[in-house]
């Protein structure tokens, strides 16, 4: 991804707890949050996504930083779509001893089922999903080490939202494209 449409390129989110700054569409992708798995995770799903990423994050807790990293993130991926997509991604994924299967529809509506069994990443991947407006569908097929679980769900989740964001000639939806405005109609 070059540049992500409508301009969109940096987001910054504030509270009393975190501080979160992404930019997309940069020319080299780094992710710094004081949590080295977190910025090792963030960059493996952008990198199977094809996009580049910049994102600095600090927080009080780890919780509050995985989770305020993951709505940033939705956010700015939200808006980096472009209006003609695949819309749909699938993936099934092994690395080493784990298996995981990731299917992801960016239509808007967000669901999330998921089966990590990490809570931090478990909230992570619901929170990201619901920012972006995703139905994420990420089921483990076999379980294993920890590190390699959360590595290939993030790696999977990359290639599926890979396939989905690829552009096409039309909307895959049968309703059209979807138009939203503020103020008066």
């Amino acid at each position: 991804m070059t540049a992500p449409r409508n301009g969109i390129g940096a987001l910054r989110r504030t509270t009393a707890e975190t501080d979160v700054r992404v930019a997309l569409g940069v020319d080299a992708t780094s992710a710094d949050t004081g949590d080295p798995f977190l910025d090792h995770m963030l960059v493996v799903l952008v990198l199977y996504a094809g996009l580049r990423l910049q994102l600095r994050a600090r927080g009080d807790l780890p919780h509050h930083l995985a989770e305020d990293v993951a709505l940033t993130l939705g956010r700015a991926l939200r808006e980096a779509i472009p209006a003609a997509c695949r819309r749909f991604g699938e993936c099934t994924l092994p690395m080493d001893e784990v298996l995981v299967q990731v299917a992801l529809d960016l239509g808007g509506r967000f669901y999330y089922a998921g089966d990590l069994p990490d809570p931090v990443y478990q909230h992570f991947l619901r929170s990201l999903a619901q920012a972006a407006g995703w139905t994420l569908h990420l089921r483990v097929l076999r379980d294993g080490d920890r590190h390699h679980l959360i590595e290939a769900s993030m790696k999977a989740l990359g290639r599926a939202l890979a396939q989905a964001m690829r552009e096409t000639d039309a909307p895959l939806s049968s309703k059209g494209p979807v138009h939203w405005s503020r103020g008066e109609p």
